[in-house]
């Protein structure tokens, strides 16, 4: 019987192909841009979408000006700076206005859909992943659903394909009673809007188990994700979040995603480019503060609030936001580079002045459509509403929760990952404050709990930070001193003991915040007016 790599069955060998990579669910929350891009302006001014082949190595990109499918090399797998070009096929005679490019996983047929058919157009490839080598197979017709199909993506099975519809808000839903055969297609009668989050869906893509959709909005350059209580039923679609990627996007088309999840490929046809992100939840590691050092990285906030008194990071760490008791606003910045600070720049600001004028804590949900502000002046935790993600400026207020019963100077605020725990600092006692909420993120339901005092180390606590499990809470002091605790049990204060000090030389730290993985901190100084880097 002969040796080979892989396993032998009747002496037949039977060769082990490399093993498929192990799809990790995109983290939207903390996705962010590599700085990584691709120019096709030389094959077309208006790329319409982007497919790459299961290992990583080719591109392909669907040209609406040259009515084509354009194919690349990738000499790095997964990278997109490493790409060249290599042919293109025409399907300009079955459709002028090409829109999106999908191929089944062994590369030996190719879809194409576009608005001037409103079909969905089948080609064989003789030889699999070669787009030269394409033929017409069969077509299937859209336009009873929608006249302008954007976005398509199908079942790894080959049994349901789903179309996005522009003109109608929606996601149209498939089946093919013979797979991978387009002529054998039907509308399922299955389908969900996107009309509360994007009015011009293009880009489609599905996880693996189909119990997550991703969908490019052209109107907002948002990506959005859908939780699907039902794999691969589009009516049971419901919005979890979204990603603004408008930074890299003015006109957004196509998306798609590493076999693994790890990376994000969007088309934007303003600067004829693809664009790549990184969409892994960082992993954690418990920073050493007693040694952190500074970064010689500072940015002053006196132009916006003269009094900066709390400071909050989005997770990706391409925003942040500090509130002030001067002008009793938020301020939103922006970072260039995601957590240096050295590339932070002032955007806008919402005021809170009608619900307080004491704002002296803030904090976002993690998916960036609540926000949160604890007040002295009204002893209080106001709630806010963002219909578009991480922009202050579309804040709404939605109700407030009294915590006068428990203390009279609160400061900062920080919750528990799925917002059934809150924690506040109150300077006056001096301790942190621990609220259960028996509906995650709505403070309505908030209840006390416990409190835990540190009165051993401070008599003057500003902010408090947890890591990701709840196992270790930093607590900052206005006398510049920030202090470590370990709690036994995750977001029990009952089970929180101190461990560890640094010092930062700020006489008055009013804000504390870390970067995802822990590597570093960004302290917040009342009295400089100005935000200083640490690596910890």
């Amino acid at each position: 019987m002969p040796l080979v790599f892989g396993r032998s069955i009747f002496g037949f060998a039977v060769v082990a192909g490399p093993p498929a990579p192990t799809w990790t669910d995109p983290d939207l929350t903390y996705t962010s841009y590599d700085s990584v891009s691709f120019s096709v302006a030389a094959q077309d001014t208006v790329p319409a979408d982007v497919f790459f082949k299961s290992d990583g190595t080719k591109l392909y990109v669907t040209g609406f000006i040259g009515d084509d499918v354009n194919e690349y090399d990738l000499s790095t797998a997964w990278d997109i700076s490493s790409a060249s070009y290599v042919q293109n096929f025409s399907v300009a005679a079955k459709e002028t206005s090409p829109r999106v490019t999908f191929f089944k996983p062994d590369g030996t047929k190719m879809y194409v859909c576009g608005t001037s058919s409103q079909s969905v157009h089948e080609y064989d490839l003789t030889t699999a992943w070669d787009v030269s080598t394409a033929s017409f197979s069969g077509s299937f017709s859209l336009a009873t659903q929608e006249s302008q199909p954007s976005g398509m993506f199908f079942k790894d099975d080959g049994t349901k394909f789903f179309v996005t519809a522009p003109s109608s808000d929606a996601v149209y839903e498939y089946s093919m009673s013979t797979s991978w055969d387009i002529t054998t297609s039907s509308y399922s009668g299955n389908s969900f809007s996107t009309a509360s989050q994007d009015v011009t869906p293009v880009g489609i893509f599905f996880a693996p188990d189909g119990d997550y959709c991703y969908v490019m909005g052209q109107a907002t350059n948002f990506v959005y994700e859908y939780s699907l209580s039902t794999a691969w039923d589009a009516s049971s679609a419901s919005y979890v979040q979204g990603f603004d990627a408008s930074s890299q996007n003015g006109n957004s088309q196509g998306l798609f995603f590493k076999s693994d999840g790890s990376k994000m490929y969007t088309v934007n046809s303003n600067n004829d480019a693809i664009h790549q992100y990184s969409t892994v939840t960082p992993v954690w590691t418990n920073p050493d503060i007693a040694n952190a050092s500074y970064d010689s990285i500072l940015l002053g906030v006196a132009s916006q609030d003269t009094l900066p008194h709390d400071l909050y990071i989005k997770p990706n760490g391409t925003k942040f936001y500090i509130t002030g008791t001067s002008n009793h606003a938020v301020f939103e910045y922006n970072m260039s580079t995601a957590w240096d600070l050295s590339t932070g720049s002032y955007s806008q600001s919402f005021s809170v002045n009608a619900q307080e004028t004491g704002a002296s804590g803030i904090f976002f949900k993690p998916d960036g459509t609540k926000m949160y502000i604890t007040g002295t002046s009204g002893d209080d935790v106001n709630e806010y509403n963002l219909s578009t993600a991480w922009d202050v400026s579309t804040a709404s207020y939605s109700q407030v929760f009294s915590v006068a019963a428990q203390m009279n100077n609160p400061r900062a605020i920080f919750f528990k990952d799925d917002g059934t725990k809150m924690f506040i600092a109150d300077q006056t006692g001096p301790d942190i404050n621990e609220y259960s909420l028996s509906t995650g993120w709505d403070v309505s339901t908030a209840s006390f709990t416990r409190l835990f005092s540190v009165s051993s180390q401070t008599t003057s606590p500003q902010a408090v930070y947890f890591n990701p499990d709840g196992t270790e809470m930093f607590v900052a002091s206005s006398s510049g001193d920030i202090f470590e605790y370990s709690l036994s049990t995750g977001w029990d204060l009952s089970t929180a003991s101190y461990a560890n000090i640094f010092y930062d030389g700020a006489t008055t730290t009013t804000g504390l915040f870390f970067k995802a993985d822990g590597s570093k901190m960004y302290v917040l100084s009342y009295s400089a007016r100005q935000i200083s880097q640490y690596s910890t």
